[in-house]
């Protein structure tokens, strides 16, 4: 574990402009490249999804059948600590070399977590980020062509909207971003921005209401959804209605989404009763606003799996390791475990309690530990000394 280390930052000089900070210091200015209304992006060159990607639909599941992993194992342990003194770390996501992408979601800055001591440096600084209550710099994503492309994946917050955007890592400096999907509503209070590759190739991308519920279930809103896209922005084939970005509706706010195989899981927010953990479904509508937590079977909507009280969770991070699911809670200051086998989730316990405060991003490394972020300088929350951190768990 090391300290941040800065470049100096020039400033922007366009309405839409990241600064990339090089190793030596140097900055550079670059432009978000607009993409049409609808989200379509101007034609670039890019590469194909990775052909180790599965194919399908990812609701297409014969074979995977992950092991319940059984309740004689032992509480998660706390191993060690990943890095201190970030300012709200929202999303990370790992490079095939194992070093990790992390967004802070005030600062907008985009730092790499470098080599086995996770030297911690600043790669960039999204100036189009537009930081405000639960908006700003959010999710991350690796392009699963990552070793030809060298692309990472954005959310944000703008001004005018939610979106996704894209730029190749090179070396220690995120270059231009270009959007790829636009026009996900915004709001001071339930942006989603979760973003995950599927093993179908597709990228899948988890939007809230931002405070306007009934945008949620309708299916020409882009709010309060899972959206499921190529990488270039487009729909992707196989989607319920082949010219929408849509694959399930009636969601709250999510910020959690992990596969289990090739199936689907998202946490979501509740209002003041209960929050979820669902299994996505493609087409499939998930209740919100008509019905928090249980009871929407008979209208039709899909019940959650497990739910919660909101003072017990406030989920946000959700990831798959040891056979199990594992959700961050803020409000509930706490690690959820979920044991999870097909199609069933059940028997959620809680961990590490109030030790660390607002807990929010959770991801599974490759060498199988948990990387969790806590969320203390948010706003909401009590920092201490180091906060915010990353800590590393072993499941």
């Amino acid at each position: 574990m090391t300290r941040l280390r800065r470049g100096v930052a020039a400033a922007a000089v366009l309405p839409l402009a990241l600064t990339g900070c090089l190793q030596e210091g140097s900055t550079s200015t670059v432009t978000i490249i607009e993409t049409t209304a609808t989200g379509t992006p101007l034609p670039v060159p890019t590469s194909a999804p990775s052909s180790t990607a599965a194919t399908g639909s990812p609701t297409d599941d014969p074979t995977d059948d992950p092991t319940d992993a059984g309740e004689e194992s032992g509480p998660p342990e706390l191993v060690g600590t990943i890095a201190t003194g970030l300012e709200v770390p929202w999303g990370i996501a790992f490079l095939p070399d194992g070093d990790a992408i992390v967004t802070e979601r005030d600062s907008t800055r985009v730092l790499l977590l470098r080599g086995p001591e996770h030297e911690v440096v600043e790669v960039a600084t999204v100036d189009a980020a537009a930081p405000a209550g639960e908006g700003g710099l959010l999710g991350v994503a690796v392009s699963p062509s990552y070793d030809d492309d060298g692309l990472v994946y954005l959310y944000l917050t703008t001004p005018t909207d939610n979106r996704v955007v894209r730029g190749v890592l090179e070396g220690e400096r995120l270059g231009e971003l270009e959007s790829v999907l636009t026009g996900i509503p915004n709001g001071f209070i339930h942006d989603g921005g979760q973003l995950v590759f599927g093993p179908d190739g597709y990228l899948y991308v988890s939007t809230g209401e931002a405070g306007d519920p009934p945008r949620a279930a309708d299916p020409d809103d882009l709010g309060g959804k899972v959206l499921r896209i190529t990488p270039d922005g487009d729909p992707a084939p196989g989607n319920p209605d082949p010219d929408s970005p849509v694959w399930t509706l009636g969601h709250r706010n999510i910020q959690g989404l992990a596969f289990v195989g090739t199936k689907l899981w998202a946490s979501e927010f509740g209002q003041d009763r209960f929050d979820e953990l669902n299994l996505i479904t493609a087409g499939r509508e998930y209740g919100w606003p008509a019905v928090e937590g249980e009871g929407g079977k008979k209208q039709g909507y899909v019940d959650p799996q497990v739910t919660w009280a909101t003072d017990d969770a406030s989920p946000s991070g959700l990831a798959y390791a040891d056979g199990r699911l594992w959700l961050g809670a803020l409000k509930g200051q706490r690690l959820w475990r979920v044991e999870v086998k097909s199609k069933k989730a059940r028997k959620p316990r809680a961990f590490f309690v109030g030790d660390h405060g607002r807990l929010r991003s959770v991801v599974a490394a490759p060498d199988g530990t948990l990387w969790v972020t806590t969320s203390n300088r948010d706003g909401r929350g009590s920092p201490v000394d180091g906060d915010d951190k990353i800590l590393q768990i072993r499941p």
